[in-house]
């Protein structure tokens, strides 16, 4: 058996996971409950092109949920090859701060498995680890990096205290604003209301909120050999929230001001495509 390092309360370990986990790199970190709720199945492997079931190790009992931001200059070329980096780096460093960190609790005597976007439903989780909403673009909203994130997450038996979900006025807010469907190229994005619609296989069911026909997605981003992203480029937002008018602006949101907010957001043209060259300019 592990020697297990042993905490006073699960709050003083959450609070040492969460400092871990941004001493490594993680721009926000959440913890939830081990919720099966949100775990598929069956793995498929790319190599035999089988699937078998989900393993994973008995008793564990917590979720810990990490977001990384995407570079917003990166974002505001989108789409384009430059783009792609924007996801690409926000994985990578998903990637080392989950390996990481799931090496840190093993070293304490616990069971942690890292994990990126297989094993699990992130979104799920990281709204209820309270790191953010959901928008109608089908991604978390976050209080900082808005739609701007890509999450990764480990579980773990280390008993940890959890956090709980935010409300900040996102739902409210894409109530009124279609600007990720109406800029959507192959309209997978939803217009209507939520509902529990289910497009495809790629879908689940049961859960009524704005699904976004994700193959249709992915057929556009293979097409167009690169990520596509135009939902966050687009979506008011995403904004520099170091400039005081879109700190201004993203409290209106919040209010009863909201469509003077997204009047002032199309008649200003933000989430305009910014030219590749602009941010490199060679």
């Amino acid at each position: 058996t592990r020697h297990q390092m042993v905490f006073a309360t699960p709050e003083e370990a959450a609070k040492d996971v969460k400092h871990v986990a941004r001493a490594f790199g993680a721009n926000r970190v959440g913890i939830t409950d081990f919720d099966r709720r949100w775990l598929y199945k069956h793995k498929f492997s790319d190599m035999s092109k089988q699937s078998k079931a989900q393993e994973l190790p008995e008793g564990l009992t917590s979720v810990i949920v990490v977001a990384q931001a995407m570079d917003y200059e990166l974002v505001k070329t989108v789409p384009s090859a430059l783009s792609g980096a924007a996801t690409g780096l926000g994985y990578s460093h998903d990637a080392m701060v989950v390996l990481s960190l799931a090496q840190y609790i093993r070293n304490l005597g616990y069971e942690a498995v890292a994990s990126m976007n297989d094993t699990a439903l992130a979104i799920p989780l990281a709204i209820k680890a309270g790191l953010g909403e959901y928008g109608r673009n089908g991604l978390l909203i976050t209080p900082d990096y808005r739609p701007r994130v890509r999450l990764g997450k480990v579980f773990t038996n280390l008993p940890l205290a959890h956090d709980q979900p935010l409300s900040f006025g996102v739902k409210a807010f894409c109530d009124q604003c279609q600007k990720c469907s109406q800029n959507c190229p192959v309209g997978a994005i939803p217009k209507d209301a939520p509902t529990k619609l289910q497009h495809n296989q790629s879908n689940i069911k049961g859960v009524k909120k704005w699904t976004v026909n994700g193959e249709k997605c992915f057929s556009y981003w293979a097409a167009q050999n690169s990520d596509c992203s135009i939902c966050i480029r687009v979506c008011p937002y995403n904004k520099d929230y170091r400039k005081w008018w879109n700190r201004l602006g993203i409290k209106l949101a919040a209010t009863s001001l909201r469509s003077f907010m997204l009047w002032l957001d199309n008649k200003l043209k933000f989430g305009k495509r910014q030219q590749p060259k602009k941010w490199w300019p060679l």
